[in-house]
């Protein structure tokens, strides 16, 4: 009898994990996109793709140092990364009118914002985890402020590169069926988002330096105001399998008549921020990432110094002009630095360099015109 019961328990443990890895790996193929033989045809004779792959214009390495020493971190210090407390979350509040200049920060890069009138979604990524898997891979560290079938009717979905935390399979889906916004790509990921049936006459893929006006794509205001985005350099890379940069990476301007914004996405400190600050600038908001750096990938991740001295490039050298938003921190535990570690070394260094920063909830608006006290929020998340 203890032998049968035995048995029937293993059958049911070897059942349950059966069932666990079906479901793990439900829906892999799909959510990792494009093959790169239907990337390719689009990157062909993109500025610097050579060899069935994107480059940075500077050296850049992905990972640098031993692997051994990583794989320690890894096992040691996998955690650090969690807060030590709940995240406080806002409803974000929606305008009837988008407003000259505004931000909405729904968590790491996911940004709506605001620009002479227009709204524009910026690295869109509403699901659970990062991930290709539903059960595998970094998971949300706080709720989602809003639904995505919540959000206003937007002008434009910008996306900065093809990694999880950036280019979400699910939020694309649900974007395609509650919105009519043009998705606005670097070369490249335009494969990704025909492989998810996003129809071809929403989809715009710009190279570096390349520009698209909404007015172009029959987007024009009544009022007469238009929109020009623009594709900027970033030092990065790209990959949602095993094989690496088959699409570029990018950060956005947006501008408009009056307001210009800068959305950074994810990327290293690059010489790229101060030729956009002289060609496009200076920039009246930017949005910077501040987080997931170490000293293993310096070169791709900038760290919170460096955001201010980006900050600094993009508005001409003037680290006192516009206001800093910090993106890319607090959601996702991805690197092996403290939860609040990005945001404390941000403010003491805007504060050395006399640079505006205004740090959101997620979930929070932030309009630069009328900015609320400073609030050290992320103080406040304890045990």
């Amino acid at each position: 009898m203890a032998a049968n019961a035995r048995k029937l328990v293993g059958m049911a443990a070897g059942a349950f994990g059966i069932s666990w890895l079906v479901r793990a790996a439900w829906g892999i193929p799909s959510a990792i996109g494009a093959s790169t033989s239907a990337i390719a045809p689009t990157a062909t004779g993109a500025t610097t793709y050579r060899k069935g792959q994107f480059h940075n214009t500077e050296p850049s390495s992905q990972l640098t140092g031993s692997g051994l020493d990583l794989l320690y971190q890894l096992v040691t210090q996998r955690d650090t990364g969690r807060p030590p407390g709940q995240i406080p979350v806002e409803t974000p509040v929606v305008p009837e009118q988008a407003a000259d200049l505004a931000v909405t920060w729904y968590g790491h890069a996911s940004c709506l914002v605001e620009v002479d009138g227009y709204r524009v979604l910026a690295d869109p990524v509403w699901s659970e985890r990062v991930s290709p898997s539903p059960l595998v891979g970094p998971a949300r560290l706080h709720p989602v402020p809003t639904p995505l079938e919540a959000l206003p009717p937007l002008d434009a979905v910008l996306i900065s590169h093809d990694h999880y935390d950036h280019l979400d399979r699910d939020t694309i889906d649900t974007l395609v069926r509650t919105q009519r916004a043009v998705f606005i790509v670097p070369i490249g990921i335009g494969a990704h988002l025909r492989q998810w049936s996003v129809p071809p006459q929403r989809i715009v893929e710009l190279d570096w330096g390349s520009s698209v006006s909404l007015s172009e794509l029959e987007r024009e205001h009544d009022d007469g105001t238009d929109l020009v985005i623009t594709c900027s350099e970033a030092r990065h890379f790209s990959g949602r399998g095993l094989v690496r940069n088959t699409t570029l990476w990018a950060s956005w301007s947006i501008a408009g008549p009056t307001r210009r914004v800068y959305f950074g996405g994810d990327t290293g400190y690059t010489k790229a921020f101060a030729e956009a600050g002289a060609r496009l600038g200076p920039f009246d908001l930017t949005l910077l990432p501040i987080g997931a750096y170490d000293r293993h990938w310096p070169d791709v991740h900038m760290n919170p110094e460096e955001a201010v001295r980006a900050h600094a490039d993009l508005c001409v050298g003037d680290p006192g002009y516009g206001l800093l938003v910090p993106i890319h921190w607090a959601t996702f535990n991805l690197a092996f630095h403290g939860w609040s570690e990005p945001v404390r070394r941000l403010v003491a260094a805007a504060q050395e360099a006399g640079t505006a920063v205004a740090v959101p909830k997620p979930g929070q608006r932030i309009d630069p015109i009328g900015l609320p006290p400073r609030d050290t929020w992320w103080e406040d998340v304890r045990e």
